[in-house]
């Protein structure tokens, strides 16, 4: 089996205050353009088998400025549906909920449309994407890349790993980044993450 490429998208507004960012469309910043961009070696070195990415404007945008363009769009890697908590901060969730832990307690719920999700169910979704990930890893030659979200690929990867969905909190992911889930003797394996060229 081929290796699993995973991308943060650049940078954006939200992102770069900490404000938790699910359905909200923020666009990048001028520097999550150039992270992105800076990203091309990196994708460009490897055969390329597959990409999807996540509907998001954000994901979108990073996923063309890499060189991807025939890149399907999937709605099971859009970012955690934060409910109640979009667009607010971890240090303004917990003055109101003391020691809140996103990968261990979820959202508060939110309107009919986005009412949140626990890290089971983004979980879930994970495991709806890895089986279309190795569907595309059945059926052509080369990498699969996934342009997504920060929360989303680190409860991916813990599940890609065999571990539950909460321990995606193991896995700090910065944005405008790559990192490749590969295999060590049959069993998946990190193989580097947060990766960014060099200066």
């Amino acid at each position: 089996m081929s290796d699993l490429f995973l991308v943060r998208h650049g940078e954006t507004e939200w992102s770069r205050s900490g404000r938790h960012t699910g359905w909200t469309d923020v666009p990048l910043t001028e520097h999550g353009r150039e992270e992105a961009r800076r990203l091309v070696p990196l994708i460009r070195s490897h055969r390329i088998g597959a990409s999807f990415v996540s509907p998001a404007q954000r994901a979108r945008e990073t996923a063309e400025l890499i060189g991807l363009h025939s890149t399907r769009v999937d709605t099971d890697l859009r970012e955690w549906d934060y409910g109640g908590y979009e667009g607010i901060t971890t240090v303004e969730i917990q003055a109101e909920r003391p020691g809140w832990f996103l990968f261990r307690d979820g959202v508060a719920p939110g309107p009919p449309d986005h009412p949140g999700e626990t890290p089971e169910q983004v979980g879930e979704r994970a495991d709806r994407m890895l089986a279309k990930v190795d569907a595309a890893f059945a059926n052509t030659e080369g990498c699969v890349v996934l342009v997504a979200h920060g929360h989303f690929l680190r409860v991916l990867t813990a599940r890609r790993l065999g571990l539950p969905a909460a321990d995606g909190a193991l896995f700090q992911l910065a944005t405008g980044t790559v990192c490749r889930l590969s295999t060590e003797h049959g069993r998946p394996v990190i193989s580097g993450w947060n990766v960014r060229p060099g200066p």
